[in-house]
């Protein structure tokens, strides 16, 4: 069956429910856990991210007031512990001039946001998508690696790094944020199901399926 990108979000939401996604407590515990995420695995990621709520419960002004040898030890179960730190303490510093008014930001920066993100130090490209969605509630398609293995598996070739992704899919514009982020969601939930070994594909529901761009 060939599915525009609503149809295989609706067939996913169909097929899985609600993804639940981002599963966190807060907006600064979504922040400090796309920046843990990086380069790693959720297990990881999760162990750094339950060292920040004990120690900060992401209190944004607790967050600052962390030493640099705080940040490392709490970011060093995610690896790449002095550039994740950084980015955190970037980020937060930065929202500091908007009182962490995440409307004020958009309010203030508007179509610009997602470049300013893009100069913060350690948010690269997806990073800055998982904010602007889930943060700044901007409807984002998020082009990570199960998204590039999904829509490869659906037909779409040379899909060898994150632009080459991005640069082909724009949500339709009647996306609200809240289906963006379950989008995302369902899409990195079915990656943990089906492509591990990648063979599984062809059990789901979505085998046999093609993606029209």
């Amino acid at each position: 069956m060939k599915l525009t990108i609503t149809e295989l979000y609706e067939k996913m939401h169909q097929n899985m429910g609600d993804s639940g996604w981002w599963p966190a407590e807060s907006k600064a515990e979504i922040i400090v856990g796309a920046i843990m995420i990086q380069n790693t695995n959720w297990r990881n990621a999760d162990k750094a991210v339950a060292g920040f709520r004990k120690q900060t419960n992401f209190d944004p002004n607790h967050i600052r007031q962390l030493t640099t040898a705080e940040l490392y030890d709490l970011v060093r179960p995610a690896g790449f512990y002095k550039n994740k730190s950084r980015a955190v303490a970037a980020v937060f510093t930065w929202l500091s001039q908007y009182n962490d008014d995440y409307r004020q930001v958009c309010q203030d920066l508007g179509p610009t946001l997602r470049k300013e993100l893009l100069k913060l130090h350690g948010i690269g490209d997806e990073t800055a998508d998982v904010l602007l969605t889930y943060i700044f509630e901007q409807p984002t398609f998020i082009s990570d690696k199960y998204a590039r293995v999904l829509f490869t598996q659906l037909g779409i070739p040379n899909l060898t790094n994150y632009q080459s992704l991005a640069r082909q899919v724009k949500l339709p514009a009647n996306f609200t944020s809240a289906a963006a982020q379950d989008f995302h969601g369902l899409i990195d939930e079915f990656g943990k199901v089906y492509f591990h070994p990648l063979t599984k594909f062809q059990e789901s529901f979505l085998a046999g399926d093609r993606l029209i761009l």
